[in-house]
Order: C-alpha cells, then sequence, then structure tokens
C-alpha cells in the first residue's frame, strides 16, 4: 500500500526514542517540546509502595516482580518530571541486587500449607514455581528445599504477597532454574512450620495436536500500524468471502489529529498559548499570530484577523513601550471578531508578565504521520469468520491494541484470522473449528492512539481524546493527553469507588470524564451486546506473560473486590487456561509461570473499568486477557529479562506466533463449550 515505505522509515525513527530499562533519564526539554520518556525498572519498598503508584495514575506495565527482601520490582514509563513526582511515593530507580529476606525469629512454630508446587520445561531448561501460605501471615519467613533425579537439589527464598493490606500468600520472586526435574519440596519456616508437598507439572492442560501435515502459519512479516491491519482485514474478507463477513463498528473515533498550536513569549508568566479552533489538518496548520510594537505612545491593544493571520498590536504606554499583559493578549485573541484561534495564558500562570513583540509564528498540531495517514475519525473494523454467522454457533471476540503502543497485539489476531481461514480448504480440525464457532476479531481498537505511537511517541498508551482544560494542554504536554480505554469500562470502575484508574486527564491511566465516554469502550460493547452469541471474549495486551480473568478490580478500603466466579467458575477458567497455555507453550517452549495466571486482583493489580470486567458481569462473557511478552530467560546472567512493548520485530513475531496458537486453542474451548457444560 501507498503509506508502507513511509510508515517503515518513521518506525525506524521511532523506535530510537523509546529506551528501554535505562538507569538513568535524559535531561527536561525545552518549555515547548515534551519531556522525553523511558522505560524503567523501578523499585517500591512494599505493596503499599505499590498500591501508591498505581492510585497515582503512574503508567506502569504488566511486569512486577516482588523481591527476596519483600521490595517490588515494577517496569514504568516515566518522564523526569513524572520520576520525581514518584520518588515521595516511595519509587526509585532500580539497581543491584536485591538483599536477601529478614529472618523471623519469633518463638511460635507457624503452619504452612503448600497452595501450588509446579515444574515447567521451557526452551532453556526446568524450572520451578512454588506458592505457599503461612499462619503468621507476612512476617514469615519462609525457605523451599527441592529435591529431583540424581540427587539433585536446591534451596529457595519466598516473597510474602501482600496486596492493599491483605496477606496473599508466599511465592518466588520468579520461577527458579532447577538443572533437571524437581520431585518433591519442603517448605520450612523461621518460626519452626514445616510442609512437604509432590511438585506437579505446568500447565498440565491439553496437549495440542502439532502433527498436521500441511498446516500453515507465519502469515506476518512487520508490525502494522492501523491502515495496514484494516487493509489486512479487507484483504482477508477479499480472498474468503464464504467465510468472513466485515462488521463496521457504529462508533467513529476522535481521528487521528489535533487542533494546531503555539507557545508565543517566555514562560510561565510571559506567554500565551494559541489554540486553532479547527483540527491542525482541517486549516489550523495555516494559520499564524504575530506580536507587534506599533512604534506608537499610548495605544490600545488591538487584533487584527487578516485571512490566516492572527496580528496582535501591543498596547503602549506614554514613552512607547508596550505593556500588554499575557492574560490581556489571550483575552484579546479569543474575543477578537472572526478569529480562528483562542489563546490562554500558560498553564496556571495568572499571565501577569508583560508580552514582548514576536515575529509571525506559524501554528502546529505537531503530528508527523506521513499525508497518507488518514486524520478522519476512524472506523473501527472487525472480521467475522465461521461456517455459520447466524448467532447459532458460541461467539468468540478477540481484540486487540486498546493500549496504544502494544504493537505485538494486533499482530496476535491477524495471524490467527490467516491461520484459520488459509488452513480451512486443507486440515479438518480448522474445518470443524470454523464451523462450530462462530468467531469476532478487531486488530486494533484504539487506532488513533496506535496511529500517535508509530508516527510520534511511541511510548502512548492512551486514544487521542483530549478532556483537559487550557491550563493541561500547551504543546510540552501534548504525549500526556488522552483516555485509557482499558479503564473507561462501566463495571467496577474509578466511577464506582473501584482502585486502579486515575481522574487526572494527564495521568497514564486515565478513566475519562465518565463511563464508556470513549467511542472505543463503545465499540467493544456494541459488539457484546448486539451478537449475544458471544460467550468468550480474549483482550490481547502486552507484556510480561500473564493470562488473568475476572474480577479484575477491587475497592481500596479492605480490598473488596468484584464478586468472585463459583467454584465451578474458576475452576472452568483454570482448565480452559491449562490447555490454552499448553498451545502457546508448543510453539516455542514459551510457558507463562503459573504465579501469573488467575484472577486480574490476584496476580497483578487492580485495574478499575476495564474491558474484562464489564463483559463477564453484565455479559455473561468469559473475558479473558493475555499479557504477550513473557520474560526471556538469559543464561548467561542466570536472570529473567522483560521484553518491552516493541520488542525487535524478530521477537514481536515469535509472540505473536506463540499467542495466535493460543487464541486458537481457546476458540477450541469455546467451540466445546455447549457440550462441556
Amino acid at each position: 500500500m501507498r503509506g508502507s515505505r513511509a510508515s517503515a522509515v518513521v518506525l525506524a525513527m521511532v523506535l530510537t526514542t523509546f529506551v528501554a530499562a535505562e538507569p538513568s533519564l535524559p535531561a527536561v526539554a525545552g518549555p515547548a517540546d515534551p519531556e522525553p520518556a523511558s522505560l524503567v525498572t523501578l523499585t517500591v519498598p512494599d505493596r503499599a509502595a505499590l498500591e501508591r503508584l498505581v492510585g497515582s495514575g503512574a503508567d506502569l506495565t504488566g511486569r512486577v516482580r516482588p523481591q527476596p527482601d519483600g521490595s517490588i520490582r515494577v517496569d514504568a514509563v516515566v518522564t523526569p518530571s513524572r520520576l520525581a513526582e514518584l520518588r515521595p511515593l516511595g519509587a526509585t530507580l532500580a539497581t543491584g541486587t536485591p538483599a536477601p529476606a529478614p529472618e523471623d525469629r519469633g518463638g511460635t512454630k507457624d503452619r504452612i500449607v503448600v497452595e501450588r508446587a509446579v515444574w515447567f520445561q521451557s526452551r532453556d531448561g526446568y524450572f520451578l514455581s512454588v506458592e505457599a501460605s503461612s499462619s503468621a501471615g507476612a512476617d514469615a519467613a519462609l525457605t523451599v528445599t527441592w529435591k529431583g533425579k540424581g540427587g539433585a537439589t536446591g534451596q529457595v527464598e519466598m516473597v510474602p504477597y501482600v496486596d492493599a493490606g491483605a496477606y496473599l500468600g508466599h511465592q518466588f520472586s520468579v520461577p527458579v532454574p532447577a538443572g533437571v526435574r524437581p520431585d518433591r519440596v519442603t517448605i520450612t519456616s523461621a518460626a519452626g512450620g514445616v510442609a512437604e508437598a509432590r511438585v506437579g507439572e505446568w500447565p498440565d492442560g491439553e496437549r495440542p495436536d502439532r502433527d498436521r501435515p500441511g498446516y500453515q502459519k507465519d502469515f506476518i512479516t512487520q508490525y502494522m500500524p492501523p491502515a495496514q491491519l484494516n487493509a489486512r482485514v479487507k484483504d482477508l474478507h477479499r480472498r474468503f468471502p464464504a467465510l468472513t463477513e466485515i462488521i463496521e463498528l457504529p462508533h467513529l473515533t476522535n481521528g487521528y489529529r489535533r487542533h494546531a498550536q503555539a507557545l508565543i513569549g517566555t514562560p510561565p508568566g510571559a506567554a500565551v498559548v494559541v489554540t486553532s479552533r479547527a483540527y491542525g489538518s482541517e486549516g489550523g496548520n495555516d494559520l499564524a499570530v504575530e506580536l507587534s510594537d506599533p512604534g506608537a505612545a499610548d495605544r490600545p491593544l488591538e487584533v487584527v484577523v487578516d485571512g490566516k493571520q492572527v496580528r496582535v498590536s501591543l498596547a503602549t504606554d506614554g514613552s512607547g513601550t508596550p505593556v500588554s499583559t499575557a492574560a490581556e493578549v489571550a483575552a484579546a485573541i479569543t474575543g477578537a471578531p472572526g478569529s480562528p484561534v483562542t489563546a490562554a495564558t500558560y498553564r496556571t500562570d495568572p499571565g501577569a508578565g508583560v508580552l514582548a513583540p514576536a515575529p509571525l509564528t506559524q501554528l502546529s498540531d505537531f503530528l508527523g504521520a506521513p499525508a497518507d495517514v488518514s486524520r478522519e475519525p476512524w472506523r473501527v473494523l472487525a472480521l467475522r469468520i465461521g461456517t455459520h454467522r447466524d448467532g447459532s454457533r458460541t461467539g468468540v471476540l478477540a481484540y486487540a491494541q486498546e493500549h496504544a503502543r502494544e504493537w505485538v497485539t494486533p499482530l496476535v489476531t491477524i495471524e490467527a484470522a490467516e491461520r484459520l481461514l488459509r488452513n480451512y480448504p486443507r486440515d479438518p480440525a480448522t474445518r470443524k473449528l470454523l464451523r462450530r464457532a462462530d468467531i469476532f476479531i478487531v486488530p486494533t481498537v484504539n487506532p488513533d492512539g496506535a496511529n500517535y505511537s508509530f508516527y510520534d511517541f511511541n511510548a502512548q498508551r492512551k486514544n487521542m481524546t483530549n478532556h483537559c482544560p487550557a491550563a493541561q494542554s500547551d504543546p510540552a504536554l501534548r504525549n500526556t493527553w488522552g483516555v485509557d480505554v482499558n479503564r473507561n469500562y462501566a463495571v467496577g470502575s474509578l466511577f464506582d469507588g473501584y482502585f486502579g484508574a486515575s481522574a487526572n486527564c494527564q495521568s497514564g491511566t486515565y478513566a475519562g470524564p465518565g463511563e464508556h465516554s470513549e467511542p472505543e469502550s463503545r465499540n467493544v460493547i456494541w459488539l457484546a451486546e448486539t451478537y449475544p452469541n458471544i460467550r468468550f471474549a480474549l483482550n490481547v495486551h502486552s507484556y510480561g506473560g500473564y493470562f488473568m480473568w475476572p474480577p479484575g478490580a477491587y475497592r481500596l478500603d479492605g480490598r473488596v473486590t468484584l464478586p468472585r466466579p463459583s467454584r465451578q467458575q474458576e475452576a472452568y477458567f483454570l482448565r480452559s487456561a491449562r490447555t490454552i497455555l499448553e498451545a502457546i507453550a508448543a510453539e516455542r517452549g514459551t510457558v507463562t509461570w503459573p504465579q501469573q495466571t488467575g484472577p486480574v486482583t490476584d496476580v497483578l493489580y487492580s485495574a478499575a473499568g476495564n474491558s474484562a470486567d464489564e463483559l463477564w458481569y453484565d455479559h455473561g462473557v468469559y473475558g479473558w486477557d493475555f499479557e504477550v511478552g513473557s520474560d526471556l530467560w538469559n543464561p548467561r546472567t542466570g536472570a529473567w529479562e522483560g521484553v518491552g512493548f516493541q520488542p525487535p520485530f524478530a521477537e514481536g513475531h515469535a509472540e505473536a506466533m506463540e499467542f495466535a496458537a493460543g487464541l486458537i486453542s481457546l476458540i477450541g474451548v469455546a467451540a466445546d463449550y455447549r457440550e462441556d457444560r
């Protein structure tokens, strides 16, 4: 397509600006430019400090790692000033190796319960994961000793998991290498408690059929911006019209567009922010503003609109010196008849400073995508796949890129769609699947934010709708605008009193001005309401290697979660997860950790207003979340390492391959649903 070459060039430039896991941050930018952002690893002293970060609206990833000394490491996207704001909450840049856990020297013997002890074999060998609880709670110091074949043995300290003040048990910080398959574990407490258990296999689900002659896969070759994703969806429909249809979702997005702006003067006191009434792409970028000295004494402040130019003649005193303040100039520009622009003082400053003359200054929307990237409101597409698309089959919804910077996630859905359609003529298992399931695939829920991530600021999480007031809307803040689509839903939301979203319009987890304020969230729910046969949904996110389901939010006071699924439903979630995780592991040996498989509130943190909760509680849809991009084991350093939102494409490709297999496995679970009940 026409934009491919330009897109590739821009992509190469963008990738150089988003730095992963840096030990330090770049200097603060100038007053008219956004601060640079970095992906870093933060350390907080305990879970309470992590909750403070979540409550502040910090832009955290899903990669949360408890440490033996009780501290927690979490990856986050921060600017220098945002890092400074997080430091008083207990956050520091992670360095070095955490200290060992302190010994518990209490005199009362505690009771230990082994909740789960499992081994898994990945492409890097055998690993052990253990979860247990102590009657002494978080104060207990637990040690695991394991034994395996040939007398192999090892010892690992456990870390307490405390969330919102509630003790949830002890676990390993990360799975530990075992060399051989572990057989038994003994957990001992510094207080005298002891428990033993046999080690089981993980995920121990139904094995996928790997030997299918002629089965085709590997259909993606690059990261794809929204225009290419839509083109791919249309191409699949054109190639397979009998098996597909395209659904145009009803709610148009804001579009990849912004109002043009200019900062004129010297902030904070002697500056104005000028904003076009029209979007930059609709004429705002053609406007210019000039502040001039009339060259005479006792002249009034005047504003003249001359076509696309706004000329401001500053007021002077008796000596001919300009005396117009920023506040006066802002009011005059905004109130001038026929003015194509508005103006405001800089942020919260009252604007008492006197403005100096300024040459003709061109406004800009600061958007860097090629001209062939549409600035118009976007029509989100869903590709419906199946031989019986009449509501008679169990429906499965797969949707990706609620968060713009998660470039791997649309590839998961496209790769899965390609496998389903291209293997239908030759693979009996695929034919059976398409006869028994009704599949809805939305590769990009948030195309506007995705375009901004590809072409302007690749750390962009949110959409592009700016709800901030003028005091928070100067050009240097443009990377902070938008709504977190996955905090904008109507169950367990910020507006219902749940934790894990922000009311601050500049926050990474800004929930918006109200539930469903954004077309992106309304589109997802429209699908569930319009097609009631949808009983399963998979929300594809990155990164960190999680597989989760509701409840996804709790009230902070007392850690009161949304109602938990019944025991039978919980068992179904977990049993299905094990089968799906087997399919993922079969691709290249990546195993999703057991401690990162479960309800969101149990394995991650509270995420108020997320989509899976609304689908589950309001529509009865089994809602799952992938966090693709599992940590990679580095045998040289003996450590697990995070992959980031936009890893080199070779890694992104591998993640798409394995999680596409997981998505197809979930479709198989859905196809079995009627019989399985």
